[in-house]
């Protein structure tokens, strides 16, 4: 449908915009602007202080849990900045933007989950917090038994090599092809040295600051992203209102984006091949609760706090954080298509099918080099670096957290705390390695469609751990058997649906038929149809066995641990983390209100 769209909202091929950069906009060739010395001088100031503080904090690593959860002695507001970095990758800024130029607010969705945190902060964190685990697999095995936790160590390994890390590398190594396309020989070798270098540099990083390192410059590049990203919606803005302010400039992108409302609305029609509404009702919660609730990327945060106070207060805070990202990431992709369409900015374009349209990937690095001066436009790079690297090394970390503490401890217990801590870094070693390698096979799968292609995995990934955790902390009688089916069942169906949409379909393998109209089936539906078999599985194998003890379960349901910890979890509920929640539900609820009817 992206492709169909870009079409239909009439590029303008062989284009070129007054005082703009951008020359060549046919094809891959895009001319961008060189950086300048002072650009380059803030960017090697920004890797400076990176490279400082890594080293710094280094140097106090005594243990894994120093490693791994920064000592447990994070406050709320360094938690939830690691939260937000940790989520805003390279691939948010660059992939929301082309999706915002290409399908408008469709996305949204995805990036309106800052309620799910009140769900993280209220429900899960202290089930995770106060049984002292280091991994969520780890708080599987003490709610179900040991192959439910190396299941979902195996699955979220797998996940983290051959999606995330992959997947933001790609981004990243893209954002170099724009900027620098000329700076090592062709835009290839800038692709390609941007992902090397990159992914290096975090890995050593990673390898010698481990998560204080990582929580420590959390708050620094949150505030960098936000920053330029902000500065880029406005410059833009103020461009499209003609130098009439930013608020003439939101007026004249609503008045051409109603234009093309139907293409741009946050609510699609229940015919729309790719985001019906229906559909984003019922897998968005779904990914979103596995992402934010039970993904030890995200959740390795709030373990890191101090007590269980900071760590809920800190979930709130990154749900604060997260209600931005539609203003600052998504609607600057609008903001560069409407730009286009008025003839006052050059995006570049490819070839799709023989038709000309905007390439998506390159829409936000277009607005860096076009719309803004020198100096500024460094500090904006950084922002993409600072962003890229707060991703990798949250990756990186929470790899060889779950393969030191859910996989090798399981192998070779007993080992010295000094000892698991170099198993650690080796750990990270390998899944850099690891990462660099599957990113040519990850250029050829994407196609093009990076972002969508990621949701689509996740949406095949989320249904059975976001079954088994919602089941298994609020019904008792669930026991490991279930647990097993489920995880092990839905991951293989998910698996199963990803291959059929890989190989068969229309435009691609059309025999058998079943196949190809599993292959073709709408992701959104199918990852509420997964939910449903994992749940059905879970359920089927806990009745069909023993129910667990009392004793195993003790503290790990959610009636067990009111009893144990009823005093303490309502004392850490209090009127700062409430007016928080309420917070951040007003702006979820007035941003929804407000994009649902902003086109009329």
């Amino acid at each position: 449908m992206t492709q169909q769209l870009e079409a239909r909202l009439g590029p303008r091929p062989g284009f070129k915009a007054p005082g703009i950069a951008a020359s060549t906009i046919q094809g891959t060739d895009v001319q961008t602007s060189i950086l300048t010395t002072l650009d380059w001088f803030v960017i090697g100031l920004y890797f400076t202080v990176i490279g400082v503080v890594a080293w710094w904090y280094g140097r106090h690593q005594k243990d894994s849990v120093d490693y791994f959860l920064a000592g447990r002695n994070a406050g709320f507001i360094t938690i939830g900045a690691s939260i937000f970095t940790s989520n805003i990758g390279s691939e948010h800024i660059v992939g929301l933007a082309g999706q915002g130029a290409s399908t408008g607010m469709a996305m949204a969705h995805w990036e309106l989950h800052a309620w799910v945190l009140i769900l993280l902060s209220g429900f899960f964190v202290p089930f995770y917090y106060k049984s002292g685990v280091q991994t969520i697999p780890e708080f599987l095995e003490r709610r179900f038994n040991a192959r439910a936790r190396t299941i979902l160590s195996v699955v979220s390994l797998v996940a983290y090599v051959f999606t995330k890390v992959s997947v933001t590398v790609y981004a990243g190594a893209i954002v170099f092809q724009a900027l620098l396309p000329d700076t090592f020989g062709s835009r290839d070798n800038a692709f390609w040295v941007g992902a090397f270098t990159t992914v290096i540099l975090t890995g050593i990083y990673t390898v010698f600051g481990g998560m204080r390192a990582i929580m420590a410059t959390a708050t620094p590049q949150a505030v960098i992203i936000l920053f330029g990203s902000l500065v880029i919606t406005l410059t833009g803005l103020s461009r499209l209102g003609a130098g009439a302010g930013v608020g003439a400039g939101w007026g004249e992108l609503v008045s051409t984006a109603s234009a093309n409302a139907a293409q741009f609305a946050l609510w699609r029609p229940l015919s729309d091949p790719d985001f019906p509404w229906l559909g984003v009702l019922i897998a968005s919660p779904i990914i979103g609760i596995w992402y934010w609730c039970t993904d030890q990327y995200i959740v390795q945060r709030a373990l890191s706090a101090k007590d269980l106070q900071s760590a809920r207060r800190g979930a709130l805070f990154g749900g604060l954080l997260k209600v931005w990202p539609v203003l600052i990431f998504l609607v600057p992709g609008m903001i560069g298509w409407a730009l286009h369409q008025k003839g006052l900015l050059a995006l570049p374009m490819k070839m799709v099918d023989g038709v000309s349209v905007i390439d998506g990937d390159t829409v936000f690095p277009t607005l860096v080099t076009t719309l803004l001066p020198s100096g500024i436009r460094g500090l904006i790079v950084a922002c993409l670096l600072a962003a890229l690297m707060s991703s990798l090394a949250s990756l990186f970390n929470s790899s060889a957290s779950l393969f030191t503490v859910d996989i090798y401890e399981k192998l070779r217990p007993g080992r010295s705390e000094r000892h698991l801590l170099a198993v650690g870094r080796i750990a990270t070693t390998v899944v850099v390695v690891a990462g660099l390698l599957w990113i040519p096979v990850m250029k050829v799968i994407s196609g093009g469609g990076l972002y969508q292609y990621l949701q689509s995995v996740q949406g095949y990934l989320a249904p059975p751990i976001t079954a088994v955790f919602l089941l298994g902390l609020f019904w008792k009688r669930l026991n490991g058997q279930g647990a097993v089916w489920a995880l092990a069942g839905g991951f293989v169906l998910g698996m199963f649906k990803l291959t059929c949409q890989a190989f068969f379909g229309a435009g691609k393998i059309e025999e058998p038929a079943f196949l190809a109209a599993i292959g073709d089936f709408n992701f959104l539906y199918a990852t509420g149809i997964l939910f449903v078999a994992s749940a059905i599985l879970m359920i089927v194998g806990s009745l069909t066995s023993e129910p667990p003890a009392d004793e195993q379960i003790k503290g790990l349901t959610y009636a067990s641990i009111r009893e144990l910890h009823g005093d303490e979890i309502s004392r850490s509920w209090d009127t700062g983390n409430k007016v928080l929640s309420g917070l951040i539900v007003a702006l979820v609820l007035g941003m929804y209100l407000y994009f649902s009817f902003w086109l009329n």
